[in-house]
């Protein structure tokens, strides 16, 4: 008969979009590299700022004429600060969050509602950065305290005693052998472990899973960041040197030792510092 049921084994035709979602880890590691490029772009071009990191970096290293700029605190003033804060770190932390990111991709892809996979992604990454923005507006509350106290120096966002600039970089080595500090980044390198732990379903489960991880991860890194009050906040140098640093740490097998030599290692150019100073 020309009237007859479609047969059982014949298949639908597979449409432009559903091949996309077929596809959907490809799609995140996509997204996260045009994420981690705008993001870098935006902190090297230093927009909304006087100057760019670039200049900013060739400042750091010419002390010869030192320059003096009063900042003045408006409130454009601040969300700008706030954005270059934020962005600086989607930028340095995205990078050690693609395990995390694509683990879960391939966990929701085998789940039920699995042509969601790439979306639920898209919401742990927004999780994860939301963490990092509430560092970020610490960040920017500490620089205006800093220089207003006239620790921090206004354009090069650094601090100006040699001292004290010894004493941070002991207190971050330190930190790098405490057992919070162990616990966090013990997290922060086992993707699989965290996800089965705290998985929970739907956008607003990725969300929350996204927002515990990055508190994870800021309780691994932030006092890493601290750091930039050191090297000089818009120094590409120190950015680029804490990022890589921050993906060995995470991600290679020795992860736990390297925290530690590089804890001995803050703690003994700090003091050579403090007694240089």
């Amino acid at each position: 008969m020309d009237n007859h049921p479609q047969m059982q084994g014949e298949q639908k035709p597979i449409s432009v979009i559903e091949r996309l979602l077929r596809h959907d880890r490809v799609i995140v590691a996509v997204a996260v590299t045009l994420l981690v490029a705008v993001a870098g772009a935006y902190t090297v071009l230093g927009v909304g700022m006087n100057m760019s990191a670039i200049d900013m970096t060739s400042m750091a290293n010419s002390m010869a004429k030192p320059m003096v700029i009063t900042a003045q605190w408006q409130p454009v003033n601040w969300v700008l600060l706030f954005l270059m804060w934020w962005i600086m770190m989607v930028a340095m932390m995205t990078p050690s969050a693609v395990p995390l990111l694509m683990l879960f991709t391939v966990v929701k892809r085998q789940g039920q509602d699995g042509h969601r996979a790439a979306g639920y992604t898209g919401f742990l990454l927004l999780g994860y950065l939301l963490a990092w923005a509430l560092f970020s507006a610490v960040a920017t509350i500490l620089q205006w305290g800093l220089q207003e106290v006239g620790v921090l120096s206004g354009p090069m966002m650094v601090i100006k005693s040699q001292t004290l600039a010894g004493v941070l970089m002991v207190l971050v080595g330190i930190y790098q052998f405490t057992a919070i500090k162990n616990a966090c980044l013990s997290r922060c390198r086992a993707p699989a472990q965290f996800i089965a732990q705290h998985h929970s379903p739907g956008s607003k489960g990725a969300l929350r899973l996204g927002m515990h991880h990055g508190a994870y991860c800021l309780g691994c890194c932030w006092a890493l960041m601290a750091l930039l009050f050191v090297g000089g906040v818009m120094n590409l140098y120190w950015i680029a040197g804490i990022t890589l640093y921050v993906l060995l740490e995470k991600g290679l097998p020795q992860g736990k030792y390297i925290a530690r030599l590089a804890g001995g290692g803050l703690i003994v150019a700090g003091v050579y510092l403090m007694g240089s100073a």
